[in-house]
C-alpha cells in the first residue's frame, strides 16, 4: 500500500458547498453550519491509518462538538470497496460511537471539491467558513505488523495538531501557516474518475 499525503489546499479557501445523505437518512448541508467553524473529515471504514485516529476523533467530537460543526465524509469507490457501502457506514457509526453525521459522496464530486486525496484527511474551516487549517490529525502513525494488520505500539492517536488548530480558530486567532500533511491510504477513486491531482 503506498502512502498518500495530503494536497494541502490553499488557506482562506472557502468551504466547497456540499449536500451529502447521511448514515440516518437525513441530508446534510455546508449551510447547516453557517457561523461556526466547521471540521470536514474524509474516512472511510476499511482504512488502518482511519482506524488508528477513529477512537480520537470520538474524543474530539464529544470535547468540542458543542463549539463548531463537525462532519465525516465517505468518497472511496463502493463497488470496488464494498466494505465502505452506505449500509456499512451506519454498521460502522454505530459501532465507533461517532456522533458526527457520517456522509456519503457516491459521485466523489464532493472529495474532488476539496481536493481530498487520503483517509484521514482534515479540514478546518473558520467561523466564516475560510480554510484554516488542514492536514495531520496529530504525528501519531500505525505501526505496520504484516499486510492488513496494524498496531499502535507507537502510540496512540492524541489530535495534538488539530486541538491546538481548533482551539485558535474558537479564540479568533489563526493557526500558525506551517502545517503538516495527513497521510494515509489514497481514496478509492472510480475508474477513469481519478482527480489531476491523484498520483498512484
Amino acid at each position: 500500500m503506498a502512502l498518500t499525503p495530503s494536497t494541502m489546499l490553499a488557506l482562506g479557501t472557502p468551504c466547497p458547498a456540499f449536500a451529502l445523505p447521511a448514515t440516518g437518512g437525513t441530508t446534510v448541508h455546508s449551510e447547516d453550519f453557517e457561523e461556526q467553524p466547521l471540521l470536514v473529515m474524509f474516512i472511510c471504514n476499511h482504512c488502518p491509518f482511519v482506524h488508528h485516529v477513529a477512537p480520537e476523533m470520538v474524543r474530539l467530537a464529544a470535547e468540542y462538538g458543542g463549539d463548531i460543526g463537525i462532519v465525516a465524509i465517505q468518497s472511496n469507490d463502493v463497488a470496488a470497496y464494498p466494505d465502505d457501502a452506505p449500509e456499512k457506514m451506519a454498521a460502522e457509526k454505530q459501532a465507533r460511537g461517532y456522533t458526527f453525521p457520517y456522509l456519503f459522496d457516491a459521485d466523489q464530486a464532493v472529495a474532488k471539491a476539496f481536493t481530498a486525496a487520503c483517509t484521514p484527511d482534515f479540514f478546518l474551516f473558520d467561523a466564516e467558513h475560510k480554510l484554516a487549517y488542514r492536514g495531520q490529525l496529530d504525528d501519531t502513525r500505525p505501526h505496520r505488523i504484516e499486510s492488513g494488520k496494524y498496531d499502535d505500539r507507537n502510540g496512540a492517536a492524541n489530535g495534538q495538531d488539530l486541538r491546538a488548530a481548533i482551539d485558535l480558530v474558537l479564540g479568533g486567532q489563526a493557526p500558525d501557516a506551517a502545517q503538516n500533511p495527513s497521510v494515509g491510504c489514497n481514496i478509492k477513486w472510480a475508474p477513469g474518475a481519478e482527480p489531476a491531482y491523484f498520483t498512484a
